[in-house]
């Protein structure tokens, strides 16, 4: 058992989840030089409007979704979580400068997608090996440690995007972008799993059996996550809404910037707390939480108004990002962590592509307005439904 003590905010934190913290901070400060710059490139640069924003966002995790299921539970199968979590992060790293050669939105989404099996395949794996390298008293407080490495890749990506793009423009930000992916790959050889041998059967085990396996409460959060996830707009709309009330493309990024840094904060002390008063208050809250910045989005119409939702949307985003996972590992069967991963990340992007083109093309037939109403509406059903959880 891994030994620590209480009164440590850093307590339980072993080397494993140390340095997939350091690939996932190198990882998100190359992404988030793109992605938060994608939405105002479509349409600043390319032309598009929200809906094909909503399109791209939604595509992006919808197909590469089925990967997240097939490699958690492969990596259960053969007890060995890193080579996809290696291959998953190289490919994803290696795609990101090709967006500095896009001239239409359809060859956005092509390497939007591309980039996206590389989070496919590792997704599951690397939060399976999260789990695996502490101890359960302390899991809130690990997912809470590697989202937070994340968030800080984050905020130092997004920062970089700001200080940038009016001196490099978004193609060459997105050059840029390959140097911090290499060094993510990297550092993932220094990553030490157990050598476990794979199990020896004397029947084939289909992930249509290991599904059967997982428990029906386990389904039930998975259902209602997914229904969330559906009405969950994102930080490609906040983006929208702040271009919405005249503010310029880096200043836009500048609030985005400040969301990473409140998420950043806040995740830890969050999945903290996660451990010592249960997943399901917690994720309660976040959810209610993103009710309100969804109702705020509604009438916000200055510059102030929009920092504002931004600061709580991180907070919201802090309360559900790393204790949706670690409810996921509670809920589940010991020996199916990586599947139960697998299913809940690709029933959440499964409702990406619809959630984000039912966004989208409200925004440009209806309203903003009528965007930010969706995902209330979505939001207050999804709360009811988690009350149901046990």
């Amino acid at each position: 058992m891994i030994t620590y003590k209480q009164n440590k905010i850093f307590a339980g934190i072993t080397r494993n989840i140390f340095i997939l913290g350091l690939v996932s901070l190198f990882t998100d400060l190359s992404s988030q030089m793109v992605f938060p710059l994608i939405p105002l490139f479509m349409t600043t640069v390319l032309g598009s409007g929200a809906c094909a924003v909503g399109i791209v966002e939604g595509a992006a995790e919808t197909t590469a979704s089925l990967l997240k299921v097939v490699s958690g539970y492969w990596s259960d199968k053969i007890r060995k979580r890193k080579p996809f979590v290696l291959f998953g992060y190289s490919l994803s790293s290696i795609t990101k400068p090709l967006f500095a050669l896009a001239n239409a939105w359809t060859f956005v989404l092509f390497l939007r997608v591309v980039e996206r099996i590389g989070k496919g395949l590792r997704t599951a794996p690397r939060d399976a090996l999260v789990a695996e390298s502490c101890d359960e008293c302390v899991r809130g407080r690990a997912f809470g440690f590697h989202r937070a490495a994340d968030g800080i890749g984050s905020t130092l990506g997004a920062v970089l995007a700001f200080l940038l793009l009016p001196m490099c423009g978004y193609r060459n930000i997105f050059l840029f972008a390959l140097v911090p992916g290499i060094v993510s790959v990297f550092i993932i050889f220094f990553v030490k799993e157990k050598n476990e041998p794979a199990k020896q059967e004397t029947e084939t085990v289909s992930i249509k059996l290991s599904l059967k396996g997982l428990p029906a409460n386990l389904k039930l959060f998975i259902v209602v996550s997914s229904l969330f996830a559906l009405g969950h707009f994102g930080y490609a709309f906040l983006l929208l809404r702040a271009k919405n009330i005249g503010l310029a493309d880096n200043t836009a990024i500048l609030l985005y910037v400040v969301f990473y840094i409140v998420y950043s904060i806040c995740v830890i002390p969050l999945g903290i707390l996660s451990d010592k008063i249960g997943r399901r208050p917690v994720l309660i809250g976040g959810y209610v939480i993103f009710g309100i910045t969804a109702l705020g989005l509604l009438v916000a119409s200055t510059p102030s108004s929009v920092l504002l939702f931004f600061i709580i949307y991180g907070i919201c985003y802090a309360m559900i990002d790393g204790t949706q996972r670690a409810f996921v590992v509670d809920l589940a069967p010991q020996h199916l962590k990586g599947t139960a991963l697998g299913v809940f990340h690709t029933a959440i992007g499964l409702v990406a592509l619809p959630g984000g083109y039912i966004a989208g093309m409200l925004w440009d037939k209806v309203s903003p307005e009528a965007t930010f109403g969706y995902g209330l509406a979505l939001t207050l059903i999804s709360v009811v439904l988690l009350t149901f959880v046990k």
